[in-house]
């Protein structure tokens, strides 16, 4: 890709480099509970602090709101980053006035600091452009390696990209290229996998996949509303009856452009959504009225797992079905191997996104066997709807 600048163009060697990070981490007792973003972030780091920059890490953590919330400062995260990098790690009370340009004067190449939360201060989330500009101060050349915040118009994801010279990291180069692989310029045919609960909160997403992808796979609540909309009973499930002409529409679309729609053929259903119920295996048209739809059935997961064989590249987002509790999570986890498996020959990408889909992926022990797992959430949804991320629009030189 060629419409952002990256490392690769940075002299980096004397130059103090603000570098938008999220260490917008999962906290336990003051530790953090969940690495994976410190250390997908590292490689940025240590790349940078080797080729002699001087790196000033800034992010936000939680909402403050403007306001020094004490459980909300970046401290206690700075100290583990630099257990994870296995280097010294600076930190600044402040990210921006006399605190932060005297610990941004202090360093010398090849040093890190970590700035204290950019969301203590209400020029963050209005994108000020004092507030930006007081970053900018800090700094020769400004780094976003924080995809999973580009959603956002902030001052550190859009403000500041617009007054310093503008590279992408290696983590955000990563996910970009390898979204641009998925659905940019993408090798077909394409499948999509699309589960969750509602219709309702996909609507964009469904509506901008069904123009690039050539199969468009339905799993989780949302297949039952789709099914509903065509006539079948789908019996006591959860269903968004109000949006049975939006789903005809959809479909009636997507015959339009071309787009193949999978629905499930089978299903596994029970009484109630709980772990250990008596549940069985019916046609998807013979659902009874007292029964819920909780999972894709087998002979749905094998269909799903068979196109994997003939497809280039898959999309997904979106558990199968209810896979928090055994066995409703039996079509997650065969179709999730099927792709794995798929990928792992080199005969398929397989790009996936959301904090569901992760943890399915997890749960079916494949999550680092698929092309790229992106951990970015709500920007990976907004890049699934076809939208413009500011905090990447800004990087373009």
């Amino acid at each position: 890709m060629s419409a952002f600048c990256t490392l690769d163009d940075l002299d980096a060697a004397g130059k103090r480099v603000l570098l938008r990070a999220d260490l917008n981490v999962p906290m336990s007792d003051g530790k953090v509970s969940d690495l994976t973003r410190l250390e997908r972030l590292a490689p940025t780091i240590l790349e940078l602090a080797d080729r002699g920059a001087r790196v000033l890490v800034t992010s936000h953590f939680g909402r403050p709101k403007g306001v020094r919330v004490l459980e909300m400062s970046l401290a206690p995260v700075a100290k583990e980053l630099g257990e994870v990098l296995g280097r010294p790690v600076a930190f600044a009370p402040d990210c921006i006035g006399d605190a932060a340009l005297d610990a941004s004067s202090a360093l010398v190449d090849g040093d890190i600091l970590v700035l204290e939360n950019a969301r203590y201060h209400l020029g963050e989330e209005s994108n000020d452009p004092a507030f930006a500009k007081s970053l900018a101060d800090l700094a020769d050349v400004y780094v976003n390696d924080a995809f999973s915040a580009a959603h956002r118009a902030h001052a550190s994801t859009e403000g500041v990209a617009r007054i310093l010279p503008s590279y992408a990291g290696r983590l955000m180069q990563a996910e970009l290229e390898a979204l641009d692989r998925a659905l940019g310029n993408p090798e077909r045919p394409v499948l999509a996998v699309v589960g969750g609960a509602k219709i309702a909160s996909k609507l964009d997403l469904l509506g901008n996949l069904i123009a690039r992808v050539d199969q468009l796979a339905i799993g989780g609540g949302m297949a039952n509303t789709f099914l509903n909309a065509m006539g079948v009973d789908v019996g006591a499930s959860l269903c968004e009856h109000d949006m049975a002409d939006t789903a005809r529409d959809i479909l009636a679309r997507a015959d339009e452009i071309g787009c193949e729609v999978i629905l499930p053929s089978d299903v596994i259903i029970a009484g109630e959504f709980k772990a250990g119920v008596p549940n069985r295996i019916v046609p998807v048209d013979a659902v009874p009225e007292d029964q819920m739809i909780l999972d894709i059935g087998p002979a749905t997961a094998a269909g799903l797992s068979a196109r994997l064989a003939d497809v280039r590249t898959l999309v997904w987002n979106g558990p199968l079905g209810a896979f928090e509790i055994e066995p409703f999570d039996a079509g997650t986890v065969l179709v999730a191997r099927a792709a794995g498996d798929a990928t792992a020959a080199g005969s398929l990408l397989s790009v996936a996104g959301g904090g569901d889909t992760v943890a399915a992926l997890n749960h079916a022990e494949v999550a680092g066997q698929f092309s790229y797992v992106s951990a970015a959430g709500g920007a990976f949804l907004e890049w699934l709807e076809g939208k413009t991320l500011p905090g990447v629009a800004a990087l373009a030189p």
